[in-house]
């Protein structure tokens, strides 16, 4: 038996509008939460942790992630929602570690061990972020849309991924973050540039950009010169806490 085509349409039409109005149901109030407590310099998080409301509402964001679909999303949404995931749980977890001076334990328990669920999946910040944002995905410039809760990190998006506006928001964050001292630490009198251990700790993530040398000097308004002596900051794992 033949089903009309109409009939094939309007059931595809009902799934997309499915996902999309799941979707909305915690982008909302994510957007929100990002627009009230997230600055260019850090995360409110004791006037975040002081109002019971706005707790509540990103544990409905971290929900509405839990059970979110992600088949019907195209690859580029499939991205940024787990951007957004990790982003969002990172905050969540955060918090209830609040008040700390940083997430990281000894041994990146915080960040190893199966604390969060994302599309019906139990998993790691670790997890999420090697096996499924790097390795699906090989997108270097995730490096600078992912926030680990520390100092060091480049600033957390101050609105959720989407996936229309993916490559302008991927761009805006890379050239932010390789202009900032944060990033790039140049010294035009010892031509020595300190360069964020990102750029070390996933430096083959940049191989089909060239390396992490011509990542940086096709974002930067001055390009480090060819010959820059190349050294790695320390990275600071404290809470990027703003008050």
């Amino acid at each position: 038996m033949k089903i009309p085509l109409r009939l094939l349409l309007a059931a595809a039409l009902c799934v997309v509008y499915a996902t999309a109005s799941q979707a909305q149901t915690w982008t909302e109030p994510y957007n929100r939460l990002l627009g009230k407590y997230v600055t260019s310099s850090g995360v409110k998080y004791a006037a975040w942790k002081a109002n019971a409301a706005d707790v509540q509402a990103l544990q409905t964001v971290v929900d509405g992630i839990a059970k979110e679909a992600v088949s019907g999303l195209d690859k580029r949404q499939q991205l940024a929602f787990y951007l957004n995931a990790y982003n969002a749980w990172i905050l969540h977890e955060a918090l209830a570690k609040y008040p700390t001076a940083s997430v990281k334990d000894t041994f990146f328990t915080f960040f190893t061990s199966k604390r969060i669920k994302v599309a019906g999946q139990e998993t790691s910040f670790n997890a999420l972020e090697k096996e499924t944002i790097r390795s699906k995905f090989s997108e270097p410039r995730v490096h600078f849309a992912l926030n680990c809760a520390s100092r060091s990190c480049p600033p957390l998006n101050r609105e959720a991924f989407t996936g229309p506006k993916l490559d302008e928001q991927f761009e805006r964050l890379a050239k932010g973050y390789v202009n900032s001292e944060k990033g790039v630490k140049y010294s035009a009198e010892s031509k020595s540039a300190q360069l964020s251990k990102i750029f070390d700790w996933y430096k083959d993530d940049f191989k089909a950009e060239g390396g992490p040398m011509a990542f940086i000097n096709k974002r930067r308004s001055t390009p480090l010169p060819s010959d820059a002596k190349i050294s790695y900051q320390e990275y600071d794992w404290g809470l990027n806490e703003v008050k």
